[in-house]
Parts: C-alpha cells; structure tokens; sequence
C-alpha cells in the first residue's frame, strides 16, 4: 500500500437528524421502510439493515454544499440509532461482501480529480484508494456501488 487510509462513514450529528425526521438533499422528509433482509447496507453503521428492521431511504449530498461536482443519490440508513463505523482502514463490512466498486478521487474544492475513476472489487479497495489518495492533487475518495452508482462512503489518508 503506497498510503495509509481509513474509511469514513457519514457523521453521527447528520445521521440523527434524518433519523428525527429531518429532510434529505432533496428538502425531502426520508422515506420510512421495514428491511427483507437484502442488502440494505446503512451509510453510517456500515451493516445491512437485518430483515424486520426499519431503514430509511433518502437523497444523500456528501459534500459541504450544492456544485457541479456535488452528486446526490439515494442511500439507506437504519431508522433507529445506530452506532457508527470506526475510522480505521479495514473494509466495511457492507463493502467485503458486495462485488463492484467505483472510486473517485476529489480535489480540496472538492471538484473530480479526472483520471481517478476506477472500478474495483472488494479485494482491490484499499490498495486502489492508496494509490488514488497518493497523489498531490487528491485530497479524499468516494467509493460509490460499481452498478448503481449509489454512494458507500469516503475514504481519506489516515
């Protein structure tokens, strides 16, 4: 690995919100659904919604404020609290088990770094996100699902 990294997972403050009811990216209140079990993987815990469970579906912008650069998408959080995952470099647990991955890499203006795009699996994340996050220019990586485009989590030097 040419980086150290770690992989961050959206904060505690903004997760609560939306689970009070708070609205999305979208001015949206998020929508409230029971989990069967497959593959609802909550952004903040890092863990798939167990079947029986309540999660919510909203618009998610992970970035500090609306750009060109600045995509939102659909994500699904556990309605109740949930801890969060560790900033620490091993793989989510919702990541190891899935298949496919994009990672991007972003400036501090948090614009697109081209030419970090990339797909991976599981096994190629974090020595992909080393690489991306060693050059100069990158100051942090989105992981994003390979097929839906739907946002994981960011990873940044550790």
């Amino acid at each position: 690995m040419t980086a150290s990294i770690k992989f961050v997972s959206m904060p505690t403050e903004s997760v609560r919100a939306l689970q009070a009811g708070g609205v999305d990216a979208n001015g949206q209140a998020p929508e409230r659904h029971v989990s069967d079990g497959d593959g609802i993987p909550c952004r903040h815990c890092q863990q798939d919604v167990a079947a029986g469970e309540p999660y919510l579906i909203l618009n998610y912008r992970p970035f500090p404020a609306p750009q060109p650069y600045a995509e939102t998408g659909p994500i699904f959080l556990h309605a109740d609290a949930c801890p969060r995952y560790p900033e620490v470099a091993e793989l989510p647990p919702v990541i190891a088990v899935r298949k496919l991955f994009l990672l991007k890499g972003y400036n501090s203006d948090d614009r697109i770094v081209y030419g970090t795009g990339t797909l991976v699996s599981p096994a190629e994340m974090q020595e992909a996100a080393a690489r991306i996050l060693a050059r100069d220019d990158v100051a942090y990586v989105h992981a994003r699902s390979g097929t839906n485009n739907c946002y994981q989590c960011r990873i940044e030097r550790a």
